[in-house]
Order: structure tokens, then C-alpha cells, then sequence
């Protein structure tokens, strides 16, 4: 019902930023949570910072700080603002939408964007 589409990743170096998009193909209503996950090689995929419908932001103990998450208006675009990145943030980055409550109702996830921290 909701296809996840995101942008945004690629090489940068030590102590530089980027900035992930996401764009969902139909507006989201309802009650929802957004959340942006990374899953590096050999590792298990973790929560990276989420936000709610009612616009709490809540982020890993690693990223706190540095990184930004927020929506636009429209409920269509997701963005992920990653500032001083560090190696340990080279992953596969992904875009999840889970409504809870609404006529979109499921869990939707995006086919992911490789970011790469390296000199």
C-alpha cells in the first residue's frame, strides 16, 4: 500500500555530513511512527532515531546530537540530517513506516541506501 523510496547516501569522509531522504508513495495518516534503522556488515540492524506522530524524536545513545531526524508537512518525505559522522556509521540505511491507526495500517520498509565513512 505504501512503497519507501530512499536517497541521499554514498561516500563521505570522517567528520563530514550527509543527508537521507525517504519518500513514501501516498501521504501518511493516522497515528504513526517513522523510524530510521542501519544495519553494517556482520552486524545486527539497530534503531537509529524514530519519530512519532505526535512529533516526539527519539534517537541511539550513539547518534544523539549529531544526528536529525523530521518529516515534512505533508507526510510524504522523511529525512535523516547526519552530522559529524564517523566510521562506525557505515551501514546500510533504511526507512520504516509503521502505522498503527489509519487506513494505511501496516509496516513499511524501504530498500535501503548505503552510507560510507572513510578518508
Amino acid at each position: 500500500q505504501v512503497q519507501l523510496v530512499e536517497s541521499g547516501g554514498g561516500l563521505v569522509q570522517p567528520g563530514g555530513s550527509l543527508n537521507l531522504s525517504c519518500v513514501a508513495s501516498r501521504n501518511i495518516h493516522g497515528i504513526w511512527i517513522m523510524n530510521w534503522y542501519r544495519q553494517a556488515p556482520g552486524r545486527q540492524r539497530e534503531l537509529v532515531a524514530d519519530i512519532t506522530s505526535d512529533s516526539n524524536t527519539d534517537y541511539a545513545d550513539s547518534v544523539k546530537g549529531r544526528f536529525t531526524i523530521s518529516v515534512d508537512n505533508a507526510k510524504t518525505t522523511m529525512y535523516l540530517q547526519m552530522n559529524s559522522l564517523k566510521a562506525e556509521a557505515t551501514a546500510v540505511y533504511y526507512c520504516n513506516v509503521n502505522v498503527v491507526l489509519g487506513n494505511l495500517a501496516g509496516d513499511y520498509w524501504g530498500q535501503g541506501t548505503q552510507v560510507t565513512v572513510s578518508s
